[in-house]
């Protein structure tokens, strides 16, 4: 029987807490431990063993192992957590998000077992726990809704298919024809059925133009509701959000106050306590319709507590106690805060997800680690701690330099599959919108990241673009500006490319301890060669001379050499100067500037046939499990046509034919584990 006073009698007293549980690993454990000391609550954590040395368990004041490495065997298991909590001493259980979040039955195990729940009543997470039934819960309050459609039509067209118990982009298609929609709707089912336990799928108009806005709530057991301003998370990417704002950008007053109104309706309707989110798709006539209702803290709560000066995690815990929120309505909002998700992922390639060693990630100075208020300029949330110990499997990066100090010395590791592919979140207030867009741009720009692809130069591109300067911001953004936001740098990786092959040369200079740099003749002779591969797969020749009247390169004529290091490359042309860090862990070279970083492979000036690969063959492009498999062998296929899905990084990732002809070999079978490079596919021209 679920015991919180609250469920009974809003104004009965509830003990305070003590000793606080994070149910969830991480950079949002580290966010609410912050909190925890500021308030002087002791905190215990849980984590599976790949997070053993993490720095959220180093910083908790308890630590409670959950065996194992799988989600579904450790932080997804309710009965594991809430006897850690009772081993542990803690009387408080806080969900932070994802995992079991947004689970009303493990918000009443919670309750059952005498603690205190840090999140809403379980019978108001039940309530949203269902797209279908919150749509027709909040039309029954007067909520705007986009109403399911039973049998979508042409006339309908396009729909979006969605998973009905989950959310993360996970189960979502876009349909664009009916004859597509029996396969799409069969995925969609598949998909959530893993992700969420259930298969029930629904489809709703799609509003290719729309935007994502959402209203920050907060309501105590006292009757009081809070809209706390707004946000706009328009920039997504596979229906996830990469970009969120706040305020959210050109919003009439009346539509804003109207946003507001219809989000205290919705929290009222399900008599709501604590933090949530009211999600609206905003079309561009102005009318709104209300999409779900986040039961738990966002992702994207960083930029409400940069524009609004509140700890929205203490403000969570005190209507937890009991207490009565401090005002009949939330402070105003003061600047703009902006804030990007950086991941572990290639958007050239359908944001496919990365895996690998990650050596090194420097942001520049000054930040401060989970600031609750603007006037600190930039804020950085992730689960990494500057410098420390860390473990190969442990997906958020450590490394920082703080404060622009010398970087810590930190075991490399690798960026697993195992969880969600991002690895920090980049914040930054300013007095304005625009002010703010630069300030992030600045400091994503100027990151020192060593280690796998990333979406660090789209963010970049995104929030310099013009159109998004100018609040012209939807949920097709970065598929409509795609050419310029993943256009390659093709200058860029050319002086790059010099400035890499100048600091090896002063590298093996240095091994040789020789006084003459590597590649200086007194006669004429045969340039000095190095090849490399950018991110895109074009190729650079780099091809210098070091002679008495200094730097020949073929290909960048009038650009002298000013010095070079194994580390540093300066570079002028007339009399502009511009200096090139570089570095290099095996064939991979990091090029940084700060305009922008560029990554290369360098290639062997002699490639062994051997391993060369066959272009016909289809290889993992990351470890995975096989969702399942589309065709068999002898099948014909076409050259984009899906083969196989792998699940990975919470995400499904199609394998496409690379091009038209039979499919000879298929050595992919559902439920197998697979690591990067193993191959799954052959496929061969057609007779």
């Amino acid at each position: 029987m679920t015991t919180d006073p609250r469920a009974t009698d809003p104004s009965a007293a509830t003990p305070r807490i003590t000793n606080l549980l994070v149910a969830n690993r991480g950079e949002i454990a580290r966010r609410i431990f912050r909190t925890c000391r500021e308030l002087g609550i002791a905190t215990t954590a849980v984590y599976a063993d790949p997070d053993a040395a993490a720095p959220y368990v180093r910083e908790a004041d308890a630590a409670v192992r959950l065996p194992g490495a799988a989600p579904a065997d450790t932080y997804l298991r309710a009965d594991l957590i809430v006897r850690a909590a009772l081993d542990a001493g803690a009387d408080a259980v806080h969900p932070g998000y994802g995992f079991l979040s947004e689970n009303a039955e493990f918000a009443r195990a919670v309750l059952d077992a005498g603690l205190c729940w840090v999140g809403p009543p379980p019978t108001a997470i039940a309530a949203m726990g269902s797209k279908t039934a919150a749509k027709r819960l909040m039309a029954g309050a007067g909520v705007p809704v986009l109403d399911a459609l039973g049998a979508p039509t042409e006339a309908d067209l396009p729909v979006l298919v969605k998973a009905a118990a989950g959310g993360g982009g996970r189960g979502m298609r876009v349909v664009r024809s009916l004859a597509d929609l029996p396969a799409e709707l069969a995925a969609a089912r598949a998909e959530a059925a893993k992700a969420f336990g259930s298969d029930e799928v629904f489809c709703e108009r799609y509003l290719p133009t729309g935007r994502h806005v959402e209203v920050q709530l907060l309501a105590d057991a006292h009757g009081t509701v809070w809209a706390v301003g707004d946000r706009d998370c328009s920039l997504q990417r596979r229906h996830q959000k990469v970009i969120e704002e706040a305020p959210a950008p050109g919003v009439r007053d009346a539509v804003r106050a109207a946003l507001h109104a219809a989000a205290v309706s919705a929290a009222r309707a399900i008599g709501y306590t604590g933090a949530g989110t009211a999600e609206f798709l905003l079309a561009e006539d102005g009318r709104f319709y209300f999409l779900e209702m986040n039961t738990r803290l966002q992702v994207e709560h960083p930029v409400t507590e940069a524009v609004t000066g509140l700890d929205l995690v203490a403000l969570q815990l005190a209507v937890a106690e009991g207490e009565a929120l401090p005002g009949p309505q939330a402070p105003p909002t003061t600047g703009h805060a902006i804030e990007a998700r950086l991941y572990a992922e290639d958007p050239a390639k359908d944001w496919q997800p990365a895996t690998g060693t990650l050596h090194r990630f420097e942001l520049p100075s000054p930040y401060q680690e989970f600031a609750s208020t603007g006037a600190a300029g930039l804020r950085l949330d992730s689960g990494a701690a500057p410098g420390g110990e860390v473990t190969p499997h442990e997906v958020i990066p450590h490394g920082f330099t703080p404060h622009g100090g010398t970087p810590q010395d930190v075991t490399p590791y690798e960026i697993t599959p195992y969880y969600d592919a991002m690895l920090a979140k980049v914040i930054a207030w300013a007095p304005t919108r625009a002010a703010a867009a630069r300030r992030l741009a600045d400091a994503l720009a100027r990151a020192r990241i060593h280690g796998p692809a990333t979406n660090r130069e789209l963010l970049v591109r995104a929030v310099r673009h013009p159109a998004f300067l100018a609040g012209r911001v939807h949920t097709g953004f970065l598929a409509e500006h795609a050419a310029d936001l993943l256009a390659p740098d093709a200058k860029g990786a050319g002086r790059a490319a010099l400035a890499a092959a100048l600091a090896d040369a002063a590298a093996r200079r240095t091994a040789r301890t020789g006084a003459l740099p590597s590649g200086w003749r007194n006669l004429p002779s045969q340039p000095q060669t190095r090849r490399y591969r950018a991110e895109d797969g074009t190729e650079t020749v780099v091809r210098y001379r070091l002679t008495r009247d200094g730097l020949r390169a073929d290909d960048h004529p009038g650009v002298a050499l000013v010095e070079a290091t194994a580390g540093r490359v300066v570079l002028s042309e007339g009399e502009v100067r511009r200096g090139y860090a570089v570095a290099r862990h095996g064939d991979r070279v990091y090029v940084d500037t700060p305009f922008g970083s560029t990554v290369l492979t360098l290639l062997p000036r002699f490639p062994d046939p051997a391993e060369q690969t066959d272009p016909r063959a289809l290889l993992a492009p990351m470890p995975g499990t096989v969702v399942r498999t589309a065709v068999e062998v002898g099948e014909t296929v076409t050259a984009g046509q899906p083969l196989l899905w792998l699940e990975a990084m919470k995400m499904e990732h199609r394998v496409t034919a690379p091009a038209d002809g039979v499919l000879a070999e298929l050595r992919a079978t559902p439920g197998q584990q697979v690591e990067l490079g193993a191959l799954l596919a052959v496929v061969h021209p057609a007779p």
